[in-house]
């Protein structure tokens, strides 16, 4: 095994766990972060943007610091490289639990039982579902589904292949934190602002690749590609608007408009607005899109390390006196849903 493609080796390991196994109930190391960074944001908490931004700053260089730490202690053994890749993976994708929370919420609304789909809604995102009909959470559950295959994996693979575990780490880091803290509440307006417009920094280039493999991976790429191009910049969000719009178009639904999100009334635009709002059976399409994009999101992000011999960027190993060969090639992945 070369030393250089560890890092594939380990994320496509750690892509499968996550296929596989999914989020485990207890003991997620996400969770365990989350609950640090909140019990932190509770004692370091002021209503001023520079204080929020040193919070970011911690929380996110700790967590990139610990796994870039590991993965240099680990860089002298590819086995172990790789199964700290692995783990780093499988603990930062959020793809299995995504597709499982959004087809409940489709079984819900199939079998005719609005209840239990608004009961089940808060487990995908953060909208009120208490006056949501079928067609609102339909389209709730489409939005999340296309924002969080950004989030919750592509995102994290473009990170990973970018600095390995320790982009892995950082991102959902960051990730995380945007979903604490990065909302307009009044307690988290100056507080959260750095948390929230880093997030948006590191989240644009997973965001650009999901619309683009929404488009490619999609039923209707011509209209993927126009309602991305024509509709993602009136959207409030400049990573969500281009995943949500290339959803749209892939799937040929009409999303935005207005939503209940946090205790406020939000009035976006209309994504697709030629195309009938989505329904239920919606819901499984997006699914096996976000699954599709997913996949070749992974591709892309090992595939260069494994034909061209080159992986993310890690430390160099220390020189030795006696060695006289050649430089060794460098070794190389959730908070509330929107």
């Amino acid at each position: 095994m070369r030393a250089d493609r560890t890092y594939a080796y380990g994320a496509a390991l750690g892509f499968l766990g996550d296929l596989v196994a999914g989020d485990p109930r207890r003991g997620h190391p996400v969770a365990a972060f989350g609950r640090v960074a909140g019990a932190l944001e509770r004692r370091m908490w002021r209503d001023d943007r520079l204080t929020g931004a040193v919070y970011a700053a911690l929380c996110t260089g700790a967590a990139a610091s610990a796994a870039g730490l590991a993965a240099r202690a680990a860089r002298r053994s590819p086995a172990a490289s790789t199964a700290l890749a692995a783990a780093c993976t499988w603990a930062v994708l959020g793809g299995t639990s995504l597709a499982r929370e959004a087809r409940a919420v489709g079984a819900a609304l199939e079998a005719g039982d609005l209840d239990a789909a608004r009961a089940r809604l808060p487990h995908l995102c953060g909208r009120d579902p208490q006056h949501l009909d079928a067609a609102g959470i339909a389209r709730a559950v489409v939005e999340s589904v296309a924002e969080n295959t950004s989030d919750a994996v592509v995102g994290a693979l473009v990170w990973g292949a970018a600095a390995g575990p320790a982009g892995l780490a950082g991102f959902r880091a960051a990730n995380t934190l945007d979903a604490m803290v990065g909302h307009r509440s009044p307690r988290h307006l100056r507080f959260g602002w750095a948390a929230a417009r880093f997030d948006d920094a590191v989240g644009r280039p997973g965001a650009r690749l999901t619309a683009a493999l929404a488009v490619l991976a999609g039923a209707h790429p011509g209209a993927a590609w126009r309602t991305w191009r024509r509709d993602a910049a009136a959207h409030p969000s400049p990573n969500a608007g281009p995943v949500e719009a290339a959803f749209a178009g892939a799937l040929r639904v009409r999303l935005g408009g207005t939503l209940s999100y946090a205790g406020r009334i939000e009035h976006r635009a209309v994504l697709g607005a030629e195309f009938p709002p989505p329904g239920a059976a919606d819901i499984e399409r997006a699914v096996v899109l976000s699954r599709r994009v997913s996949a070749l999101a992974l591709a892309v992000s090992v595939l260069p390390s494994l034909v061209g011999g080159r992986g993310p960027v890690s430390f160099p190993p220390r020189r030795r006196a006696a060695r006289t060969s050649g430089p060794a090639v460098p070794n190389t992945r959730q908070g509330e849903a929107p």
